[in-house]
């Protein structure tokens, strides 16, 4: 067999599996869903780990209904990678169909964490809250059941942190029940409706029979409610520190005033529980209740010692980047600029890649936001080599793309479209094949390339008819006109 032959035979498995590959998008996108698992199960033949095949497929699954299998889909595209924020996302989704909306908000949550600028997570996360309180009546409020795989909730919620915060902590073994204030009746106020389930956990423990049996993932019983009542005494003891002066006075009056405290003996569950808090303020509306609880938490870590939290560098950070989105939404971006200036110095610091790119990533936007487009670009351009997913490609292209059509760089323009597309036909997402196919016409047509203009125009009307986005079509088939005006009669 000569050299030639050699490498044909070589190339050729790779050239099947990207051909399956996109016969299963393609297939997806005319709703042939049947088909496109078939060609993606095929292509997991050649490569039986790639992610990209398990999204297809629990994309597939979830449109014929049988969100089970797409779960399954789902969570085999998170094998080898827990942050694979796709795969996060179909999992996510699948768990809300199946009517798990408490868990699917975990996986909302901790995608949105680690890639927040995708806005399928932030819409995920409002349906799914939508849906809590549509069930319980109290969103902020839901009751923990003995009910299906409780590791669902247990372990994704200690590990749905922001971008690289803590990651040496989280690696820390649980530490037994933390002591509750003295009185039952504080705690009790403290916790409000929460006591109730506090109350019914320690019964649970109780039970010999019921602490020995393990959750589907194949975890004790015991190890999950003992989770959960430390998750329950760290928030009395965070509450407790908030408390009015006044009564902690009246409580605590013979003891004298204390300094700020040192690190919780489970700083992990005391930190989650701050950012989540943050979180939840933010994307409620509440910016400033948001930045009000930033800050003090912000107070509290720059008390702590390095040797008593490690990772305090990494935590200032963070804590600098949710002050920092909390001063976009009060229209202050000035400030803003300057808490995310101070998250990517902490970034380069620590050397971790993913809160640099968190970092870059929300400088370009207020750069993009205040019309300073080239600086937007400048420090977008820096992301490149940090990103991991098609889905953060996709997006990052097109945003860097549409900031040089501002400025009427078309070539430059034209060129990351194409990027765009290429990214979003790889992980087959409609709404971004479309968003790029129509900046690479707009782009076109500013270039006067009236043919390629119209077909790109054309491609992004189909997908948008296959959505049914009719108000999508609608600017599109505009477009698509104006551009075929210009063609030779």
């Amino acid at each position: 067999m000569s050299d030639t032959d050699c490498i044909q035979d070589v190339q050729k498995p790779k050239g099947v599996f990207s051909t399956l590959l996109a016969d299963g998008d393609w297939l997806y996108i005319k709703g042939e869903y049947k088909k496109a698992i078939a060609s993606y199960t095929t292509a997991l033949i050649l490569k039986p780990d790639d992610k990209t095949c398990f999204v297809g497929r629990a994309k597939c699954y979830l449109k014929m209904g049988q969100s089970d299998n797409a779960l399954k889909a789902a969570e085999a595209s998170l094998k080898q990678d827990k942050s694979f924020f796709e795969g996060l996302y179909q999992k996510a989704e699948a768990l809300y169909y199946m009517g798990e909306f408490e868990f699917a908000l975990v996986f909302y949550r901790k995608g949105q964490k680690l890639r927040p600028q995708i806005q399928e997570f932030r819409l995920g996360i409002q349906k799914a809250q939508e849906a809590i309180e549509n069930s319980v009546g109290n969103p902020s409020f839901v009751k923990l059941e003995i009910k299906g795989d409780l590791s669902f909730l247990q372990k994704d919620e200690e590990r749905a942190q922001p971008v690289a915060a803590i990651p040496n902590l989280t690696t820390k073994k649980k530490q037994p029940t933390q002591k509750t204030p003295k009185s039952a009746k504080t705690t009790k106020q403290l916790l409000g409706e929460f006591y109730s389930d506090k109350k019914y956990l320690e019964n649970l423990l109780k039970d010999e029979d019921l602490v020995k049996g393990k959750t589907k993932s194949g975890e004790q019983l015991q190890d999950v409610i003992q989770g959960c009542l430390t998750y329950l005494d760290t928030c009395t003891e965070f509450w407790n520190q908030e408390k009015p002066i006044s009564a902690q006075e009246k409580e605590h009056k013979l003891e004298q005033q204390k300094p700020l405290p040192s690190a919780p003996s489970d700083p992990v569950q005391f930190l989650l529980k701050c950012l989540d808090d943050i979180d939840a303020d933010l994307m409620s509306g509440n910016a400033e209740g948001s930045l009000n609880k930033a800050e003090e938490v912000m107070t509290i870590v720059q008390g702590w010692s390095e040797k008593e939290v490690p990772n305090k560098k990494e935590l200032l950070g963070n804590l600098h980047s949710c002050i920092g989105n909390a001063f976009i939404d009060l229209g202050d971006l000035g400030k803003a600029l300057d808490h995310h200036h101070k998250d990517l110095e902490f970034a380069k610091l620590c050397k971790i890649p993913d809160a640099m790119f968190r970092a870059l990533d929300n400088i370009g936007r207020i750069y993009a936001q205040i019309g300073q487009f080239s600086q937007a670009i400048e420090f977008w351009e820096k992301t490149i080599p940090l990103v991991r997913g098609g889905l953060v490609k996709t997006w990052l292209f097109h945003e860097i793309g549409w900031c040089y059509l501002e400025l009427n760089c078309h070539k430059e323009a034209r060129d990351c479209g194409i990027r765009s597309v290429a990214a979003a036909d790889e992980i087959a997402d409609e709404k971004w094949q479309i968003n790029a196919n129509v900046l690479v016409a707009q782009s076109e047509l500013k270039l006067g390339d009236f043919e390629s203009s119209v077909s790109h125009f054309e491609r992004a009307l189909t997908l948008a008819q296959l959505q049914e986005d009719h108000s999508a079509m609608n600017v599109i088939q505009k477009a698509l006109d104006e551009a075929k005006q210009h063609l030779p009669q």
